[in-house]
């Protein structure tokens, strides 16, 4: 069976979705400021990374560990609505590409699992 990254289109699957998810974020005024500062080409390059490993592509990913990157954005405010916020532009994104909402589900509950480490609870 083919695993979600497979299913996504692989590589260039993950790149568009990124670049798209990007855009949906950047434009939601509840997350844009959390990205004020950030070098986006680098923060797309590892979220691509991320979201390959989580889904069953390559394991590429050398971020740091999730608590620790987003201690910082915690203390600035970074809260679930924010991570429920992010969940939701990750559905649309794909929904945009044509996934089916089974495997949206799918995804959403796999990147739900980073849900305590992302808010440090």
């Amino acid at each position: 069976m083919a695993t979600i990254y497979e299913q996504l289109g692989g590589e260039d699957g993950m790149h568009a979705a990124v670049e798209i998810f990007y855009e949906r974020v950047l434009s939601d005024a509840r997350l844009a400021p959390f990205f004020n500062g950030v070098d986006m080409e680098h923060q797309i390059a590892k979220q691509r990374a991320f979201l390959t490993l989580v889904l069953g592509g390559p394991a590429r990913y050398s971020g740091r560990e999730l608590r620790a990157a987003h201690a910082p954005l915690v203390a600035r405010g970074l809260a679930g609505e924010h991570f429920d916020a992010v969940v939701e532009h990750l559905g649309a994104t794909l929904r945009q590409m044509g996934v089916g909402d089974a495997m949206i589900a799918e995804v959403g509950a796999l990147v739900s699992t980073t849900r305590s480490d992302v808010l440090g609870t």
